[in-house]
């Protein structure tokens, strides 16, 4: 996929806008009530963000084309969806509806021949996913979506795994202003636990001199092992800003410590 395609699908996409949150938070009530130019000028004002996700996708021969309008029609979803009372940005809850709907674009069309059964199940998995994501707020665990379903969560997870795509850990889910989010980002480590930092004094001084702020990102992402999602939607920011405090609290402790 050509990552420097500028039209696509008829959209020139050099010209599109960037729509900010504020303009996005006046035409959501808007949009639910039903004002197609509000809802036109809320999905042409996150094009650019369907773009952005596309991108990780640029080595699968795919036809951008496709990709752009299967992540569009993910976009539109999440418009749908999207509980303008949650804390959470547009963008945070966008993302991993557009990425579902091109995974699974690319799932029915994947040559590797997977039982109707298991398909079935997989299929029947993902559907409560996004039902209890939406619900919650949350991704919710697979033994919870077993739960839900009635059926054993080995089950589960074995359909799910055999519909996925492999990713690398380094894959790039968003970029916004530089900082890319990447999928170790999103993951919860399940082994971190408090003991194996505090065991270090030096580690708890350099803490200690944080500010409050990054101190609870870092508490949050390191002690309890949260998703960057899950740190942003607890404390009322974007991903991308939790990403930045992140690395920027990382390194001030670098640099106390050396």
């Amino acid at each position: 996929m050509p990552s420097n395609k500028v039209e696509i699908c008829g959209v020139d996409t050099s010209t599109l806008p960037v729509i900010k949150n504020e303009r996005m938070r006046e035409l959501f009530p808007r949009v639910h009530a039903g004002d197609t130019e509000a809802r036109a000028e809320f999905i042409r004002g996150n094009l650019r963000l369907v773009l952005s996700v596309i991108q990780r996708f640029n080595n699968r021969g795919e036809s951008v084309d496709d990709l752009f309008q299967v992540g569009c029609i993910g976009l539109m979803k999440a418009i749908d969806h999207f509980d303008l009372s949650q804390n959470v940005r547009f963008s945070t809850y966008a993302v991993p509806m557009i990425i579902g709907e091109i995974r699974r674009y690319l799932r029915d069309n994947n040559p590797i021949r997977v039982s109707r059964s298991l398909r079935d199940t997989a299929y029947r998995a993902l559907r409560t996913r996004e039902e209890l994501t939406v619900r919650a707020g949350k991704e919710p665990k697979v033994s919870e979506i077993a739960q839900a379903m009635e059926l054993p969560e080995g089950e589960v997870a074995a359909a799910l795994e055999a519909v996925q795509d492999p990713v690398s850990l380094f894959d790039p889910v968003y970029q916004d202003g530089g900082d890319a989010i990447y999928v170790m980002d999103q993951l919860r480590d399940e082994r971190v636990n408090e003991e194996d930092w505090v065991r270090d004094l030096s580690i708890q001084q350099a803490l200690n001199r944080l500010a409050e702020r990054e101190r609870s990102i870092i508490n949050r992402r390191f002690f309890q092992g949260r998703t960057q999602m899950e740190v942003a939607a607890e404390i009322g920011i974007s991903q991308a800003q939790v990403s930045r405090l992140e690395k920027s609290a990382l390194q001030q402790m670098r640099r106390y410590m050396q």
